[in-house]
């Protein structure tokens, strides 16, 4: 009879991880995690103090998979290959999509991912600021891609042709941009899930001000401008 692996907060973490993959984190609990390890819940508090810890831990283990890499490229490059990277970690664990920023909780992994990001930028030529402002932009557009890419249904080249035929079927001519568009996918002009994701990087990073001189066309303090009064 083999030896049953002591249990330990690793082990846990990833067994809670397996959990919300399969069926969302709603389906990550006590006794669900303690079930999957073939041990009794209360075996967890001896590792870690309550649920809420367990999420936290989950969604900075997404943190962990996302690299960040300083390289011989240019900071452009160490920024494109950041942004594939959290695209796919968070693909993997689409679950993570909601808890990202409703978590009071900020784990190791997740703020190392940030420092190291915002090094790129930093030496790149932002100010502190625009440093923070680019990582925002950075990644509200991943985390909201994955999430279009969730929501989608037409995952294949097949059903975005469908949708485009069906279109100009059954529309009028009363909005013809969209026919236009639907033509133009039908004649192979719709790009690919990544290549659109490539596109939506490019003009982000095409709008960074990181190899301005300083000072030029820089970002101003976040007050709002006076109004006039009615």
């Amino acid at each position: 009879m083999s030896e049953r692996r002591p249990l330990s907060p690793e082990r846990i973490i990833a067994a809670a991880v397996s959990l919300a993959d399969l069926g969302g984190v709603s389906g990550v609990s006590m006794r669900k995690v303690a079930d999957s390890l073939g041990v009794e819940a209360m075996a967890l508090y001896h590792h870690v103090p309550n649920k809420d810890a367990i999420v936290d831990a989950i969604v900075d283990s997404v943190f962990a998979e996302i690299e960040v890499a300083r390289s011989d490229a240019d900071w452009r490059t160490d920024l494109e290959r950041a942004g594939w990277s959290t695209r796919a970690a968070v693909a993997r664990h689409s679950w993570v999509l909601g808890l990202i920023e409703s978590r009071d909780h900020v784990g190791p992994h997740r703020l190392r991912r940030h420092d190291a990001v915002l090094g790129i930028l930093l030496d790149a030529g932002c100010a502190p600021i625009e440093s923070v402002l680019a990582v925002s932009a950075l990644d509200s557009y991943v985390y909201g891609f994955v999430l279009q890419e969730k929501q989608q249904a037409l995952a294949e080249p097949a059903d975005v042709e469908q949708a485009a035929r069906l279109l100009l079927d059954e529309t009028a001519d009363d909005v013809p941009n969209l026919r236009r568009v639907a033509a133009a996918v039908l004649a192979g002009s719709a790009p690919s899930q990544d290549e659109a994701f490539a596109h939506g990087l490019r003009v982000i990073l095409d709008g960074l001000p990181c190899t301005r001189p300083p000072g030029a066309d820089s970002v101003q303090p976040l007050r709002p401008e006076p109004q006039p009064t009615p």
